[in-house]
């Protein structure tokens, strides 16, 4: 199946804010769904997950009468780091409790533990009622570092996942989805993975949780350059970044002017800002909006939907 489509399930930072005044763009932390190539790729398992979930449960209820012949849930979810507005919608992902569901779960390891017993720890055994091995779902976790290719192929459940120098050729084409990765140390405490997912020759790049460096990111340049959309952190406005009384700086996020400065060095023929700050309402949003309204960059918003092919 040929299409490239990216929806936005949660675009804010920090933490969700269930409030009237954030409906416009939405109060879920980060999470965006991505159907190419026949498969289904989630980035980041915020509170936004918990909405795809049950609609993924709804429509596998659908599919037909009986447990048999219901069509099973299929995906993988890419972790840029395992800060809690990142993985804290995972335990409520309602296919991850049924039996039939195949499910990968890719992300970077910290430490001398592998991501398994990092997630263990944060979101189940002690902070939840389930463990992490009572998921009934066939769930693969797998450790991803930048030395490795993610790569989909039409028709298989799982990913195959290979180091740099494993690559033989014919290991993929360009009717599969190639994901690469690399680390960006400009998020405490111990980075996160910028993600390029490639297919029929457009690409996706999800920068989120970075901040920038003066004259830019260097490294993000050459690993996003040209490429058709760019998802980029934008949490703070400037005012807020270089606020006398609590500056933003080192924490990890970048501006708007920071993900645009971004966006013409790599040549990005779309951009969309993305994990806003908590404390941004609606009315401050709208006033961001308004402001780069001229600069071909779009604002993240839950159900936000845009295709690449």
């Amino acid at each position: 199946m040929e299409e490239f489509k990216i929806k936005f399930r949660g675009v804010r930072g920090s933490y969700p804010v269930p409030d009237k005044e954030f409906l416009k763009y939405g109060g879920n932390t980060a999470c965006v769904e991505v159907r190419v190539g026949g498969h289904l790729i989630i980035l980041d398992a915020g509170t936004g997950l918990i909405s795809l979930g049950n609609e993924l449960m709804q429509r596998y209820i659908e599919s037909g009468t009986t447990l048999s012949d219901r069509t099973p849930v299929k995906c993988s979810i890419l972790l840029s780091h395992i800060h809690l507005d990142h993985i804290q919608g995972f335990p409520f992902f309602r296919p991850s409790h049924l039996s039939s569901t195949r499910m990968s779960l890719l992300g970077g390891v910290n430490y001398n533990e592998t991501l398994e017993q990092e997630l263990a720890k944060l979101l189940f055994t002690k902070s939840f009622p389930l463990d992490l091995g009572d998921i009934a779902a066939d769930l693969r976790i797998r450790d991803l570092n930048e030395t490795n290719y993610v790569i989909f192929k039409e028709g298989e459940e799982f990913p195959i996942i290979k180091r740099v120098n494993e690559l033989q050729d014919g290991d993929f084409t360009d009717n599969d989805v190639v994901i690469t990765c690399y680390k960006s140390y400009a998020h405490p405490q111990n980075g996160v993975l910028i993600y390029k997912i490639a297919y029929k020759g457009k690409t996706l790049v999800y920068a989120t949780d970075k901040e920038s460096y003066p004259g830019g990111d260097k490294k993000l340049i050459k690993f996003a350059k040209g490429c058709d959309l760019i998802i980029h952190d934008a949490q703070y406005s400037t005012e807020d970044y270089l606020s006398i009384y609590v500056p933003k700086q080192g924490f990890g996020h970048s501006t708007f002017e920071m993900a645009l400065d971004c966006k013409k060095q790599i040549g990005a023929k779309q951009m969309v800002f993305f994990h806003y700050d908590p404390g941004y309402n609606d009315e401050k949003l709208d006033l961001l909006a308004e402001e780069y309204s001229d600069e071909n960059a779009i604002m993240a918003y839950e159900g936000l939907e845009i295709s690449l092919l």
